[in-house]
């Protein structure tokens, strides 16, 4: 959530610095043209070791011994990774006798195997350590969000665990570990997908042939039904399906935004009934598993109406995926054909929404889109030919794109970044952290672990891309928060709040927002219950040279900012802080 406050009269104090910070800022205004006009594809350098230009990557383990298929930022600033569990051992044994567990191979004559490796990790962001967890029924391909209290609720997955629900309940002592509820889902949900919803349950929609969707939690009989929603039988392709994993965004307005294949509707779950069927997407493509493409809902911008009575707008961006029987070609005749590099933004607040159509500068197919605090879309992984799947794709996309969500000119909007050096095909994943970095792992397209396959063997590295706004010089912009004025760092709806901060150079145009980001659930490239809001700010002081206090109002309403744990960042010109937890409630 985040709000850009530009009439603000400073003391003149402010800009009597010591020559060292004088220096500083002169430095800042040489390379303004980085925070206003990032370089365009045309003209980037991919292979510039400029970091503030296109940012760094950074090796952050060479392995950690699973596939990161999973991922799951937690309150305390750790990640929960995950693979499967029915694809023989990992390469992170437990300790001697602990940790086993016995399951029937289905894919290989029904053996029974023992495994007693981990095939669940914790990784402490802060130190870099790694945990391993014991997590019992099959995780494959299933989905997540993370309830009011921080806990992650984790649903579905395959065989064993194709109704499971399963809990994380994040903890300070490193003893906590993944629980395996008693009840279980209505519907099986492999590939299905998950949102937060307003009154803090869990909405469950899709799966592989399960066209309804479910509620967590099991309390009453109104939460154990199933509710048939034929909009997703409807957009079941023969053979290729292409409409697993499909995107839901919640609305301002309470509604649920669902996409798969190339269509979309406004469904409100109370009431079981689709609001709107909206346009299909133009130009053919297939957006949803195996056709993989990603979608983000764009930030919400706050706009001075405390009682919500006037909803902010809405937008939803997707990119990529693959033309119709793409899957088909890869799977069945080993023939990779382009993926799309188109996408389409549609604002969904508008009397009649329409599609209108962006070209990224290549294809991608399996790419990640997370939402930068800056309110720009970083778009890194995948490949740009075939279709997600075991060894269905071909010629991987190392370069990430920022996509600049406010640039008024469409031509301008995607910039090249610094290319990784990691192939991040199928079952690779990522997600924002909350010093601004974006987290990378995973890559596994094979049935099992295969380290010597070509030309993309198994992938167990974790990695982190700094984003052109960590670099150097943009040092003395980046705003560093003291404290979070309000009763155990509680964000209440509609009420006001304060932020206390250091700040080296200020810039009172554009001036500084307050940014709130939920931690997304991410795996085959999309990043559930993702959630960025802009807030209304009331006024900012300046309380010594460096010293600034800035007030913002909470969320309006529960359906624009469901209840929970969310990062709080300041953006001062384009440079975000590190982030502090809040609950919104």
């Amino acid at each position: 959530m985040a709000f850009i406050f530009k009439n603000l009269s400073l003391s003149s104090s402010v800009f009597f610095y010591a020559i060292p910070l004088l220096l500083s800022y002169l430095f800042m205004v040489s390379h303004s043209h980085y925070l206003t006009n990032p370089t365009p594809f045309s003209s980037i350098n991919a292979t510039t070791s400029n970091v503030s230009a296109g940012g760094q990557w950074l090796l952050l383990h060479n392995s950690i011994g699973v596939s990161a298929m999973h991922m799951q930022l937690l309150k305390n600033d750790k990640v929960i990774l995950f693979d499967r569990t029915d694809m023989g051992p990992s390469n992170f044994s437990f300790p001697s006798g602990t940790g086993c567990r016995q399951y029937i191979d289905t894919h290989h004559r029904n053996r029974t195997i023992t495994d007693c490796t981990a095939h669940s990790l914790q990784y402490d962001v802060i130190s870099g350590n790694v945990r391993p967890l014991y997590v019992s029924s099959d995780t494959w391909c299933s989905s997540g969000a993370v309830d009011p209290n921080g806990t992650l609720i984790q649903t579905g997955g395959y065989g064993s665990g194709i109704r499971k629900i399963r809990t994380f309940a994040p903890c300070d002592d490193g003893k906590c570990e993944w629980t395996e509820l008693p009840v279980n889902l209505t519907d099986g949900r492999w590939y299905a997908s998950t949102q937060i919803l307003p009154d803090g349950r869990v909405i469950v929609v899709g799966g592989r042939r399960a066209f309804s969707y479910e509620f967590y939690p099991k309390t009453d009989d109104v939460s154990s039904k199933r509710y048939y929603l034929s909009f997703l039988e409807e957009t079941t392709d023969p053979y290729e399906e292409n409409n697993l994993y499909p995107f839901l965004h919640l609305l301002p307005d309470g509604n649920l935004f669902i996409f798969a294949n190339n269509r979309s509707i406004l469904l409100d779950y109370k009431q079981n009934r689709v609001v709107k069927e909206l346009p299909v997407i133009p130009d053919g493509i297939k957006r949803t598993y195996p056709s993989t493409g990603s979608s983000v809902l764009l930030p919400l911008k706050m706009n001075g109406s405390l009682d919500g009575s006037d909803k902010p707008e809405a937008e939803v961006l997707i990119c990529g995926g693959s033309p119709p029987g793409a899957f088909n070609m890869s799977n069945l005749n080993r023939v990779f054909v382009s993926a799309s590099n188109s996408c389409g933004r549609i604002k969904l607040t508008d009397p009649d929404p329409k599609w209108v159509m962006e070209e990224m500068p290549m294809p991608r197919v399996m790419s990640d889109m997370l939402l930068l605090p800056t309110g720009d879309v970083i778009i890194l992984n995948g490949a740009s030919n075939g279709t997600a799947g075991w060894e269905d794709a071909a010629n991987p996309v190392f370069n990430p794109v920022l996509y600049k969500t406010y640039e008024p000119d469409p031509n301008l909007r995607f910039v090249v970044l610094n290319p990784s050096s990691t192939a991040r095909m199928y079952h690779s994943s990522a997600l924002l952290l909350p010093d601004g970095r974006i987290l990378v792992g995973g890559s596994n397209p094979h049935e099992v672990y295969n380290f010597t396959a070509k030309p993309f063997p198994t992938d167990l590295s974790l990695e982190a891309y700094q984003p052109p706004y960590l670099g150097p010089i943009f040092a003395a912009l980046r705003p560093s928060i003291l404290t979070i004025e309000a009763r155990d760092s509680i964000v209440s709806y509609g009420q006001m709040f304060s932020v206390t901060f250091m700040l080296s150079v200020y810039r009172p145009d554009p001036g500084i927002s307050v940014v709130l980001i939920t931690p997304s659930f991410t795996t085959h490239s999309f990043a559930m219950n993702q959630r960025m809001v802009v807030l209304d700010v009331a006024r900012l002081e300046n309380l010594s040279a460096f010293a600034y206090k800035i007030a913002a109002y909470g969320p309006p309403k529960t359906t624009v900012a469901p209840p929970g744990y969310y990062m709080l960042f300041l953006v001062h010109a384009g440079t975000p802080s590190h982030a502090v937890w809040v609950k919104v409630q």
